[in-house]
C-alpha cells in the first residue's frame, strides 16, 4: 500500500481525473488532497501559473469535487485562514458536513505561535485533524532579492512553543524552512534548498526525537534535497532512525521520493511506517 500524505488537485494542470490517473501510473492507492487558502498578495504572481483558471489558491469546492468523484482515493483536507474571526466555525462545519480528516496546508504570512492561530491549532486536536505546515522562512542570502519577500508560517523555533502549547494535536513539518534544519546549519546556510553536508546539531531530528506530536512529510524539492544531502548513506539512517514519525509525500507528480524510499532497501517495518502506516496511523480509514 502507498499513501501520498501531501497532494492537490486543480494544480499544474492536474484536475481530479488526471490526478488519479498519475497515483494509478506510480501505484499510490490514497491520497490526501489540501486546500491552500491565501488572501491576493500573500503569494507570487508566478502561482498564477500552477492554479486552475480563475482560482486563487487551492479552494476548498475543488478538494469535495474530487472525493465526491473518487471518494475510495481521496482523504480531504481544509485549513481555512486562523486569522478570520470564523475560522473554527468554517472547519467544524466542513468536518461535520464533508469529512474532512486533516488541517492543511497550512501557508500563510503568520507566526505560529500568533494567539488566533493557537485557537485552531488545539481545536484541530480536540477534532483529531493533523495540521500540515508549510514553513518557509524570509529571504536568506540570495544573488538578487525579489521585490516582496515571501514567506510562510514562521519559524522553526515557534514551531517548538505550539509543540508544547497544543499536545494534543498533531503536526506535520514541511518546506523549506522546516527541512533546512535537518542540519545543524540551518540557520545560517545559504539559500531556501541547502545541499552542503549535513552537520549535527539539526533542529529538525531534535524536535522529531524530542515531540511525540511532530511527525514530518518528505514531499517536494525540500524533503527530497533534506533525504538526499550529504554524507552518504545519512539519508537512509535518518529515515530508520525516525521511521515512526514520516509520512511519504510528494506534491508534485513524479515518483521521485518513492523511488528514493525504494533504492534504500529499508526494513520491511521501517518501509511500510512511511508508505502508509503513519498515515493511517493520523488518519484512520
Amino acid at each position: 500500500m502507498l499513501i501520498d500524505a501531501h497532494q492537490h488537485t486543480d494544480w499544474i494542470g492536474h484536475d481530479c481525473h488526471a490526478v488519479v490517473k498519475d497515483m494509478d501510473e506510480r501505484g499510490i492507492n490514497r491520497a490526501w488532497l489540501l486546500t491552500w487558502e491565501v488572501p491576493d498578495g500573500e503569494f507570487s504572481s508566478s502561482y498564477y501559473g500552477s492554479f486552475a483558471p480563475g482560482d486563487t489558491g487551492l479552494p476548498l469546492r475543488n478538494i469535495l469535487h474530487a472525493c465526491e468523484r473518487y471518494p475510495n482515493r481521496f482523504v480531504a483536507g481544509y485549513a481555512p485562514d486562523p486569522r478570520r474571526p470564523d475560522a473554527v466555525e468554517r472547519l467544524e462545519a466542513a468536518v461535520k458536513m464533508h469529512n474532512v480528516r486533516v488541517y492543511g496546508e497550512l501557508k500563510l504570512r503568520i507566526c505560529l505561535d500568533d494567539p488566533d492561530v493557537v485557537r485552531v491549532f488545539r481545536r484541530c486536536g480536540e477534532l483529531g485533524l493533523p495540521i500540515v505546515l508549510h514553513i518557509d522562512i524570509p529571504a536568506v542570502e540570495r544573488p538578487k532579492l525579489p521585490a516582496r519577500d515571501y514567506w510562510y508560517c514562521v519559524d522553526i523555533d515557534r514551531l517548538e512553543k505550539v509543540l508544547l502549547a497544543c499536545p494534543q494535536t498533531n503536526f506535520i513539518g514541511h518546506a523549506p524552512g522546516f527541512w533546512r534544519h535537518v542540519s545543524g546549519d540551518g540557520y545560517t546556510a545559504e539559500g531556501s534548498y541547502p545541499k552542503g553536508e549535513v552537520t549535527a546539531g539539526g533542529r529538525v531530528p531534535e524536535l522529531l526525537a524530542k515531540y511525540p506530536n511532530l511527525y514530518a512529510d518528505i514531499s517536494a524539492g525540500s524533503g527530497y534535497t533534506a533525504l538526499t544531502r550529504p554524507p552518504e548513506g545519512r539519508g537512509r539512517a535518518f529515515a530508520i532512525a525516525h521511521q515512526d514519525k514520516l509520512l511519504y509525500g510528494r506534491d508534485e507528480f513524479t515518483s521521485r521520493h518513492h523511488d528514493l524510499l525504494k533504492s534504500w532497501e529499508l526494513p520491511a517495518e521501517a518501509y511500510e511506517k512511511i508508505a502508509f502506516r503513519n498515515a493511517l496511523k493520523l488518519v484512520p480509514e
